[in-house]
């Protein structure tokens, strides 16, 4: 039986560039979340359901970023991932709450 050759980590162009788009699309999706979180008047109608997708979406990318730059680029950094899946759990957590106020509001 030959022996499996090991996985070698390859650097991809294309994945080096969706990567840090990803990771930028994350932290300004990020960061006008935590804007609005920050000055909820700015968005009075429709805001903790704006706050919540710009949470998710944020989670999403950062996510991504993260596969695509461990599975393709060799010199991965993921610092800023990190920093924008951080900002999107915690745009989630205050974005949830404001949400469940105005839920909970229109049941009582």
């Amino acid at each position: 039986m030959p022996a499996t050759p090991a996985r070698t980590h390859r650097d991809d162009s294309q994945a080096r560039r969706a990567m840090r788009l990803c990771t930028w699309f994350a932290l300004i999706a990020g960061a006008l979340g935590v804007v609005l979180i920050a000055w909820p008047h700015l968005l009075p109608a429709g805001g903790p359901w704006v706050q919540l997708v710009l949470g998710a979406l944020t989670l999403f990318l950062a996510f991504r970023a993260r596969a695509i730059g461990t599975r393709g680029v060799n010199d991965y950094d993921g610092r800023l991932s990190l920093l924008a899946a951080i900002a999107g759990f915690a745009i989630l957590f205050f974005a949830g709450n404001a949400a469940f106020t105005v839920l909970a509001s229109l049941g009582s």
